[in-house]
């Protein structure tokens, strides 16, 4: 929050907020991506970040000063393909980012059973948002706040209708993303609810010694031989150089059943040492009980994901037979709330740093 004196000084000097930081909205014009709405929002304190309004807000390129946090493929960002939710077509609309959203009534791979056929993380990354409102900060303010609203829909007649409304906010002077999500079933019948928010976190952030920071007691996806790198004893939470096991379709990951705070709030990061730099992801255990950690450190592929959700990412029929599938009720909603800080001041990495002293 500013203080007196630098609202003061910005009043004095600034007549444009735009000078300073805040929300420009565009569409591309080139590449895969040509004739996607965009938004870069620029929080005035290092951190700058696109939205992609085309595909469900999600979060594509986000630097802090002169450093990339996020991952990209080597797609980046296309069009949005509603019908790429069959098998694993998924992938190839998978452009990586900060931030994608899977759901919201399917998170994991391709399944079918009695209840129908469901590709890999549902349908929602692929839907394009109805902006209903932007607002640019007000130097005036206190706290001049940023936000941009919108409303993704995925369903159709005679069948699911559920409603993403999602508000992405920033404060002018603070280098914090936060989303503030309501999904609403406004059909006439239950519906199965998942939800996975897939943050990629890639070069430089993620590098050879960068730690990543989480607590709660895990399990691997893999098992077996196929499990070489979630093992009790191995030190999968330092980040190696790129691994020839995860080359190709190479990957692997723990399901974490998150440690909260006595106030309810579940926390994990990635810490760089060498950059000096540190991002943190916040989230309410009772909102997304269960984080995973994915890595495929592939060669020229290598990237981290931390990924709160309602449940792992084990697709319907698990969640169903294991009696832990969410139903929505006909006009039934449900929030969910994340805070992504990105730190870079000494004092506040070490008090980051400091509930995970036994693992560091």
């Amino acid at each position: 929050m500013m203080d007196d004196k630098q609202r003061g000084n910005w009043l004095e000097k600034v007549t444009n907020p735009g000078q300073l930081g805040g929300i420009e909205t565009s569409v591309l014009d080139n590449g895969l991506g040509a004739g996607t709405r965009i938004a870069w929002i620029n929080t005035g304190a290092g951190l700058r970040f696109k939205v992609v309004i085309d595909r469900a807000m999600d979060i594509a390129e986000a630097f802090f000063n002169q450093h990339s946090l996020s991952w990209l493929s080597r797609l980046g960002v296309m069009k949005a393909q509603p019908f790429a939710d069959r098998g694993t077509d998924w992938l190839r609309t998978f452009g990586g980012g900060l931030l994608v959203t899977c759901g919201l009534t399917h998170t994991g791979g391709p399944e079918q059973d009695d209840f129908g056929a469901r590709g890999l993380h549902d349908q929602i990354s692929n839907s394009p948002a109805e902006i209903i409102a932007v607002i640019q900060p007000d130097l005036r303010d206190a706290e001049p706040t940023m936000s941009m609203t919108g409303i993704i829909r995925q369903g159709h007649p005679l069948g699911p209708n559920l409603e993403l409304k999602r508000t992405i906010r920033a404060v002018l002077g603070k280098p914090a993303i936060y989303i503030d999500d309501r999904i609403t079933n406004y059909g006439n019948t239950a519906v199965p609810h998942m939800l996975l928010y897939h943050f990629n976190f890639g070069w430089p952030l993620v590098d050879e010694g960068s730690r990543l920071l989480w607590h709660g007691s895990w399990e691997a996806r893999e098992t077996g031989a196929k499990n070489k790198l979630f093992k009790e004893g191995k030190a999968f939470k330092k980040c190696s150089a790129p691994l020839s096991i995860h080359n190709g379709q190479g990957e692997e990951a723990a399901f974490i059943d998150v440690k909260s705070d006595p106030n309810g709030k579940c926390q994990c990061g990635v810490y760089n040492e060498h950059l000096g730099l540190a991002v943190s992801l916040s989230f309410q255990k009772s909102q997304l009980p269960w984080l995973t950690n994915w890595q495929h450190w592939g060669r020229g592929e290598y990237v981290t994901g931390l990924e709160p959700g309602t449940h792992p990412p084990i697709g319907q029929h698990k969640a169903r037979a294991q009696q832990q599938l969410i139903l929505l009720k006909p006009g039934e909603s449900r929030g969910y709330t994340l805070t992504l800080d990105v730190i870079s001041q000494q004092a506040a990495i070490e008090k980051l740093l400091s509930t995970y002293t036994d693992e560091l």
